[in-house]
Protein backbone atom coordinates (compact mmCIF):
# COMPACT_ATOMS: atom_id res chain seq x y z
CA UNK A 1 0.00 0.00 0.00
CA UNK A 2 1.25 3.68 -0.84
CA UNK A 3 0.27 5.15 2.31
CA UNK A 4 1.37 9.25 3.55
CA UNK A 5 1.48 10.32 7.30
CA UNK A 6 0.59 13.65 7.77
CA UNK A 7 1.85 15.91 11.16
CA UNK A 8 3.84 18.89 11.63
CA UNK A 9 6.39 16.81 13.90
CA UNK A 10 9.18 14.49 13.50
CA UNK A 11 10.56 12.81 15.81
CA UNK A 12 13.40 13.43 16.99
CA UNK A 13 13.85 16.81 16.08
CA UNK A 14 10.54 17.19 18.16
CA UNK A 15 9.92 15.07 21.22
CA UNK A 16 6.31 14.53 22.53
CA UNK A 17 3.86 11.26 21.95
CA UNK A 18 2.14 12.15 18.95
CA UNK A 19 5.57 12.50 17.18
CA UNK A 20 6.71 9.01 18.29
CA UNK A 21 3.77 7.51 17.32
CA UNK A 22 4.00 8.74 13.95
CA UNK A 23 8.08 7.84 13.67
CA UNK A 24 6.73 4.23 14.78
CA UNK A 25 4.18 4.27 12.66
CA UNK A 26 5.94 4.81 9.37
CA UNK A 27 9.04 2.45 10.56
CA UNK A 28 6.85 -0.42 11.00
CA UNK A 29 4.86 0.16 7.81
CA UNK A 30 8.04 0.34 5.72
CA UNK A 31 9.37 -2.77 7.32
CA UNK A 32 6.00 -4.22 6.24
CA UNK A 33 6.60 -3.20 2.79
CA UNK A 34 4.66 -0.46 2.47
CA UNK A 35 5.27 2.82 0.61
CA UNK A 36 5.54 5.70 3.04
CA UNK A 37 5.67 9.29 2.77
CA UNK A 38 5.70 11.65 5.83
CA UNK A 39 4.51 15.35 5.05
CA UNK A 40 5.40 17.56 8.16
CA UNK A 41 7.38 20.95 8.23
CA UNK A 42 11.01 21.12 8.27
CA UNK A 43 12.72 20.89 11.59
CA UNK A 44 15.90 20.03 10.61
CA UNK A 45 18.77 22.16 8.84
CA UNK A 46 19.00 22.63 5.47
CA UNK A 47 21.41 19.69 3.56
CA UNK A 48 20.42 17.69 6.44
CA UNK A 49 18.97 14.32 6.36
CA UNK A 50 15.81 14.42 8.64
CA UNK A 51 16.31 11.41 11.33
CA UNK A 52 14.37 8.27 10.20
CA UNK A 53 14.49 5.17 8.78
CA UNK A 54 16.10 6.29 5.20
CA UNK A 55 13.31 4.02 3.48
CA UNK A 56 10.34 6.45 4.62
CA UNK A 57 10.20 9.62 2.43
CA UNK A 58 9.80 12.78 3.89
CA UNK A 59 8.32 15.86 2.22
CA UNK A 60 8.53 19.44 3.95
CA UNK A 61 5.19 21.12 3.60
CA UNK A 62 6.58 23.97 4.57
CA UNK A 63 9.40 25.98 6.41
CA UNK A 64 11.10 25.42 9.69
CA UNK A 65 8.90 27.83 12.38
CA UNK A 66 8.41 28.08 16.18
CA UNK A 67 5.60 25.78 16.68
CA UNK A 68 5.12 27.87 20.11
CA UNK A 69 4.87 30.75 22.30
CA UNK A 70 6.72 31.91 25.03
CA UNK A 71 3.84 30.60 27.02
CA UNK A 72 4.04 26.99 25.89
CA UNK A 73 0.73 27.66 23.82
CA UNK A 74 0.78 26.47 20.11
CA UNK A 75 1.27 29.52 17.60
CA UNK A 76 -1.81 29.72 14.75
CA UNK A 77 0.60 30.50 12.24
CA UNK A 78 2.21 27.06 11.86
CA UNK A 79 -0.33 24.84 11.54
CA UNK A 80 -2.28 27.33 8.76
CA UNK A 81 0.69 27.13 6.69
CA UNK A 82 1.36 23.68 7.23
CA UNK A 83 -2.74 23.05 6.13
CA UNK A 84 -1.68 25.32 2.85
CA UNK A 85 0.79 23.11 2.24
CA UNK A 86 -1.00 19.74 3.31
CA UNK A 87 -3.44 20.94 0.37
CA UNK A 88 -1.05 21.77 -2.37
CA UNK A 89 0.73 17.92 -1.85
CA UNK A 90 -2.53 16.13 -1.18
CA UNK A 91 -3.98 18.01 -4.55
CA UNK A 92 -1.21 17.50 -6.66
CA UNK A 93 -0.02 14.00 -5.40
CA UNK A 94 -3.16 12.08 -2.98
CA UNK A 95 -3.86 9.93 -6.19
CA UNK A 96 -0.70 8.39 -5.51
CA UNK A 97 -1.97 7.28 -2.09
CA UNK A 98 -4.11 4.69 -0.67
CA UNK A 99 -4.48 6.22 2.96
CA UNK A 100 -3.59 9.20 4.35
CA UNK A 101 -3.44 8.82 7.93
CA UNK A 102 -3.18 11.99 9.71
CA UNK A 103 -3.08 13.53 13.44
CA UNK A 104 -6.74 15.93 14.17
CA UNK A 105 -4.08 18.32 15.75
CA UNK A 106 -3.62 20.98 14.23
CA UNK A 107 -6.48 20.96 12.47
CA UNK A 108 -6.41 22.85 8.86
CA UNK A 109 -4.13 19.68 7.56
CA UNK A 110 -7.24 17.13 8.34
CA UNK A 111 -9.61 20.14 7.16
CA UNK A 112 -7.27 19.91 3.51
CA UNK A 113 -7.24 16.14 3.29
CA UNK A 114 -10.80 16.25 3.86
CA UNK A 115 -11.31 18.48 0.40
CA UNK A 116 -8.81 16.90 -1.16
CA UNK A 117 -10.22 13.45 -0.67
CA UNK A 118 -13.29 13.04 -2.87
CA UNK A 119 -11.15 14.19 -5.95
CA UNK A 120 -7.90 11.21 -4.61
CA UNK A 121 -10.06 8.76 -3.49
CA UNK A 122 -7.78 7.98 -0.49
CA UNK A 123 -8.57 6.62 2.60
CA UNK A 124 -8.48 9.16 5.26
CA UNK A 125 -7.55 7.50 8.57
CA UNK A 126 -7.31 10.02 11.48
CA UNK A 127 -5.72 10.06 14.80
CA UNK A 128 -7.68 11.81 17.46
CA UNK A 129 -5.54 11.78 20.75
CA UNK A 130 -7.77 14.65 22.76
CA UNK A 131 -11.00 16.16 21.87
CA UNK A 132 -10.78 19.52 23.76
CA UNK A 133 -13.92 20.29 26.11
CA UNK A 134 -15.28 23.63 24.97
CA UNK A 135 -14.40 25.00 28.34
CA UNK A 136 -10.78 24.38 27.81
CA UNK A 137 -11.04 26.04 24.63
CA UNK A 138 -12.12 28.94 25.78
CA UNK A 139 -9.66 28.79 28.66
CA UNK A 140 -6.81 28.04 26.31
CA UNK A 141 -7.74 30.97 23.95
CA UNK A 142 -10.23 32.88 25.26
CA UNK A 143 -13.97 33.89 24.63
CA UNK A 144 -13.76 34.91 20.52
CA UNK A 145 -10.36 32.73 19.67
CA UNK A 146 -11.98 29.82 21.71
CA UNK A 147 -15.53 29.76 19.94
CA UNK A 148 -13.57 29.62 16.80
CA UNK A 149 -11.43 26.41 18.26
CA UNK A 150 -14.54 24.87 19.17
CA UNK A 151 -15.83 25.26 15.48
CA UNK A 152 -12.55 24.12 13.49
CA UNK A 153 -12.79 20.97 16.12
CA UNK A 154 -16.18 20.31 15.01
CA UNK A 155 -15.40 20.43 11.50
CA UNK A 156 -12.99 18.33 11.34
CA UNK A 157 -15.33 15.56 13.20
CA UNK A 158 -17.35 16.25 9.49
CA UNK A 159 -15.00 15.19 7.75
CA UNK A 160 -15.98 11.50 6.58
CA UNK A 161 -13.23 9.76 7.70
CA UNK A 162 -12.10 5.87 10.11
CA UNK A 163 -10.95 7.93 13.34
CA UNK A 164 -8.64 6.14 16.32
CA UNK A 165 -8.62 7.52 19.95
CA UNK A 166 -6.77 6.67 22.57
CA UNK A 167 -9.04 6.33 25.61
CA UNK A 168 -12.62 5.98 26.25
CA UNK A 169 -13.15 9.73 26.84
CA UNK A 170 -12.10 10.76 23.95
CA UNK A 171 -13.84 8.32 21.54
CA UNK A 172 -17.00 9.41 23.39
CA UNK A 173 -16.79 13.23 22.88
CA UNK A 174 -15.84 12.37 19.01
CA UNK A 175 -19.22 10.28 19.34
CA UNK A 176 -21.06 12.63 20.67
CA UNK A 177 -20.09 15.33 18.08
CA UNK A 178 -21.14 13.56 15.21
CA UNK A 179 -18.01 12.10 14.35
CA UNK A 180 -19.10 10.68 10.91
CA UNK A 181 -17.86 7.59 10.42
CA UNK A 182 -16.47 4.44 13.07
CA UNK A 183 -14.55 4.89 16.12
CA UNK A 184 -11.85 2.52 17.27
CA UNK A 185 -10.29 2.86 20.57
CA UNK A 186 -6.23 1.72 20.47
CA UNK A 187 -4.98 1.32 23.92
CA UNK A 188 -1.29 1.05 23.69
CA UNK A 189 1.42 3.85 22.97
CA UNK A 190 3.98 2.12 25.74
CA UNK A 191 6.95 1.45 23.31
CA UNK A 192 9.19 -0.38 26.34
CA UNK A 193 9.98 -3.77 27.28
CA UNK A 194 6.98 -5.81 28.16
CA UNK A 195 8.62 -7.56 30.63
CA UNK A 196 8.04 -6.04 34.22
CA UNK A 197 11.01 -5.17 36.60
CA UNK A 198 11.43 -6.29 39.85
CA UNK A 199 10.55 -3.44 42.11
CA UNK A 200 13.30 -1.67 44.65
CA UNK A 201 12.58 -2.63 48.17
CA UNK A 202 12.37 -0.25 49.66
CA UNK A 203 11.90 2.68 47.38
CA UNK A 204 13.39 5.66 48.31
CA UNK A 205 11.49 8.47 49.99
CA UNK A 206 11.29 10.71 46.28
CA UNK A 207 7.85 12.08 44.63
CA UNK A 208 9.00 11.88 40.76
CA UNK A 209 7.83 14.08 38.33
CA UNK A 210 8.09 13.97 34.78
CA UNK A 211 6.55 15.90 32.06
CA UNK A 212 6.79 19.19 29.83
CA UNK A 213 6.93 22.27 32.27
CA UNK A 214 3.42 23.66 30.97
CA UNK A 215 0.20 25.44 32.41
CA UNK A 216 -1.73 22.11 32.16
CA UNK A 217 0.87 19.82 33.88
CA UNK A 218 0.69 22.06 36.99
CA UNK A 219 3.77 21.34 38.32
CA UNK A 220 3.77 24.36 41.67
CA UNK A 221 0.55 22.76 42.34
CA UNK A 222 2.72 19.58 42.75
CA UNK A 223 5.44 21.51 44.83
CA UNK A 224 2.59 22.43 46.89
CA UNK A 225 1.63 18.48 47.49
CA UNK A 226 4.90 17.75 48.14
CA UNK A 227 5.44 20.55 50.82
CA UNK A 228 2.13 19.14 52.63
CA UNK A 229 3.46 15.44 52.78
CA UNK A 230 6.77 16.29 53.37
CA UNK A 231 5.16 17.22 57.36
CA UNK A 232 4.26 13.81 57.53
CA UNK A 233 7.24 12.03 55.50
CA UNK A 234 10.32 12.11 57.46
CA UNK A 235 12.89 12.90 54.79
CA UNK A 236 10.60 12.77 51.91
CA UNK A 237 12.04 14.42 48.50
CA UNK A 238 10.80 16.06 45.72
CA UNK A 239 12.61 15.68 41.83
CA UNK A 240 11.04 17.56 38.55
CA UNK A 241 12.16 16.00 35.13
CA UNK A 242 11.63 18.13 32.17
CA UNK A 243 11.91 21.79 31.03
CA UNK A 244 9.13 24.09 29.94
CA UNK A 245 7.62 27.82 30.24
CA UNK A 246 7.03 27.30 33.66
CA UNK A 247 10.52 26.27 34.71
CA UNK A 248 10.46 30.10 36.89
CA UNK A 249 6.93 29.53 38.27
CA UNK A 250 8.34 25.63 39.19
CA UNK A 251 11.46 27.38 40.91
CA UNK A 252 9.48 30.14 42.38
CA UNK A 253 7.19 27.36 44.29
CA UNK A 254 9.90 26.25 45.45
CA UNK A 255 11.00 28.50 46.80
CA UNK A 256 8.14 29.35 48.41
CA UNK A 257 7.60 26.75 49.94
CA UNK A 258 11.20 26.98 51.53
CA UNK A 259 12.04 23.05 49.96
CA UNK A 260 15.49 24.11 48.16
CA UNK A 261 17.76 20.99 49.02
CA UNK A 262 14.62 19.29 49.30
CA UNK A 263 12.85 19.06 45.57
CA UNK A 264 14.58 19.62 42.66
CA UNK A 265 14.39 21.15 38.97
CA UNK A 266 16.57 19.02 36.84
CA UNK A 267 15.11 19.89 33.94
CA UNK A 268 15.73 17.24 30.76
CA UNK A 269 17.84 14.08 31.24
CA UNK A 270 19.01 11.30 29.32
CA UNK A 271 16.38 8.51 29.19
CA UNK A 272 18.04 6.12 31.00
CA UNK A 273 18.10 8.33 34.37
CA UNK A 274 14.78 8.90 33.56
CA UNK A 275 14.25 5.11 33.72
CA UNK A 276 16.83 5.35 37.52
CA UNK A 277 14.77 7.67 38.81
CA UNK A 278 11.30 5.92 37.79
CA UNK A 279 12.95 2.57 39.32
CA UNK A 280 14.02 4.43 43.20
CA UNK A 281 11.05 6.82 43.18
CA UNK A 282 8.12 6.33 45.70
CA UNK A 283 5.50 7.55 42.99
CA UNK A 284 5.16 9.24 40.12
CA UNK A 285 2.83 12.64 40.90
CA UNK A 286 1.25 13.86 37.35
CA UNK A 287 -1.27 16.49 38.50
CA UNK A 288 -1.87 17.47 34.56
CA UNK A 289 -5.70 18.29 33.88
CA UNK A 290 -5.02 17.83 30.49
CA UNK A 291 -3.75 14.40 29.06
CA UNK A 292 -4.60 12.52 26.10
CA UNK A 293 -3.49 9.44 27.31
CA UNK A 294 -0.68 9.62 30.22
CA UNK A 295 1.81 6.79 28.68
CA UNK A 296 4.29 8.08 31.61
CA UNK A 297 1.94 6.28 33.98
CA UNK A 298 2.57 2.95 32.07
CA UNK A 299 6.48 3.70 31.84
CA UNK A 300 6.06 4.10 35.56
CA UNK A 301 4.73 0.74 36.68
CA UNK A 302 7.21 -1.72 34.42
CA UNK A 303 8.98 -0.34 37.18
CA UNK A 304 6.27 -0.99 40.16
CA UNK A 305 6.55 2.89 40.99
CA UNK A 306 2.67 3.38 41.72
CA UNK A 307 1.21 7.15 39.95
CA UNK A 308 -0.76 9.67 41.34
CA UNK A 309 -3.21 11.47 39.28
CA UNK A 310 -5.61 14.30 38.89
CA UNK A 311 -9.13 14.06 38.24
CA UNK A 312 -10.40 16.31 35.70
CA UNK A 313 -13.05 16.70 32.24
CA UNK A 314 -9.84 16.43 29.51
CA UNK A 315 -7.49 14.17 31.59
CA UNK A 316 -7.27 10.20 29.83
CA UNK A 317 -4.83 9.22 32.10
CA UNK A 318 -7.26 8.63 35.03
CA UNK A 319 -7.99 5.71 32.85
CA UNK A 320 -4.63 4.17 33.07
CA UNK A 321 -5.30 3.76 37.06
CA UNK A 322 -7.09 1.02 38.61
CA UNK A 323 -7.61 2.51 42.44
CA UNK A 324 -5.45 1.46 45.31
CA UNK A 325 -3.60 -1.61 42.62
CA UNK A 326 -1.14 0.93 40.59
CA UNK A 327 -1.94 4.08 42.30
CA UNK A 328 -4.42 6.85 43.35
CA UNK A 329 -6.84 9.06 41.69
CA UNK A 330 -7.29 12.30 43.50
CA UNK A 331 -10.75 14.06 42.79
CA UNK A 332 -9.26 17.72 42.16
CA UNK A 333 -6.32 20.12 42.40
CA UNK A 334 -6.18 19.60 45.73
CA UNK A 335 -2.64 20.06 47.34
CA UNK A 336 -3.87 18.44 50.86
CA UNK A 337 -5.61 15.43 48.95
CA UNK A 338 -2.60 14.99 46.53
CA UNK A 339 -0.52 14.92 49.57
CA UNK A 340 -2.86 12.22 51.60
CA UNK A 341 -2.50 10.32 48.34
CA UNK A 342 1.37 10.30 48.66
CA UNK A 343 1.12 9.23 52.36
CA UNK A 344 -0.95 6.36 51.39
CA UNK A 345 1.82 5.35 48.81
CA UNK A 346 4.14 5.60 51.61
CA UNK A 347 2.24 3.88 54.15
CA UNK A 348 1.17 0.92 51.24
CA UNK A 349 5.25 0.24 50.80
CA UNK A 350 5.74 -2.67 49.00
CA UNK A 351 2.58 -4.19 48.58
CA UNK A 352 1.95 -1.65 45.90
CA UNK A 353 4.80 -1.77 44.57
CA UNK A 354 4.56 -5.21 44.08
CA UNK A 355 0.47 -4.50 42.84
CA UNK A 356 1.88 -2.22 40.58
CA UNK A 357 4.18 -4.91 38.84
CA UNK A 358 1.29 -7.45 38.30
CA UNK A 359 -0.80 -4.62 37.25
CA UNK A 360 1.79 -3.98 34.58
CA UNK A 361 2.75 -7.81 33.88
CA UNK A 362 -1.46 -7.69 33.01
CA UNK A 363 -1.26 -5.12 30.94
CA UNK A 364 1.47 -4.39 28.87
CA UNK A 365 0.88 -6.56 26.00
CA UNK A 366 -3.32 -4.53 25.40
CA UNK A 367 -1.10 -1.08 26.37
CA UNK A 368 2.24 -1.63 24.27
CA UNK A 369 2.73 0.02 20.93
CA UNK A 370 2.67 -2.92 19.10
CA UNK A 371 -1.23 -3.75 19.88
CA UNK A 372 -1.47 -0.48 18.19
CA UNK A 373 0.25 -0.71 15.38
CA UNK A 374 -1.44 -4.40 14.46
CA UNK A 375 -4.57 -2.83 14.76
CA UNK A 376 -4.49 0.09 12.23
CA UNK A 377 -2.72 -2.21 9.86
CA UNK A 378 -5.87 -4.64 10.24
CA UNK A 379 -7.85 -1.07 9.74
CA UNK A 380 -6.65 -0.26 6.33
CA UNK A 381 -7.18 -4.40 5.34
CA UNK A 382 -10.57 -4.12 6.82
CA UNK A 383 -11.36 -0.83 4.63
CA UNK A 384 -10.14 -2.36 1.45
CA UNK A 385 -7.28 -0.03 0.43
CA UNK A 386 -6.34 -0.22 -3.44
CA UNK A 387 -3.00 -1.58 -3.68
Amino acid sequence: MRICIVYDCLFPHTVGGAERWYANLAERLVQEGHAVTYLTLRQWDRGAKPEIDDRVRVVAAGPRMALYTAGGRRRIVPPLVFGLGAFLHLLTAGRRYDAVHTCSFPYFALLAAGVVRPLARFELVVDWFEVWSRSYWLTYLGGVSGRVGVLVQRLCMLVPQRAFCFSALHAERLRRGGLRGPVTVLRGLYGGATEPHTPQQPPERIVLFAARLIPEKQAPLAVSAIACATRRIEGLLGEFLGEGPERAALEAAITRHGLQGRVFARGFVAAQEVDEKMRRALCLLLPSRREGYGLVVVEAARWGTPSIVVASEDNAATELIEEGVNGFVVAGPDAGEIADAIVRANEAGMSLRESTTSWFARNATRLSLESSLRAVLASYARANVRA
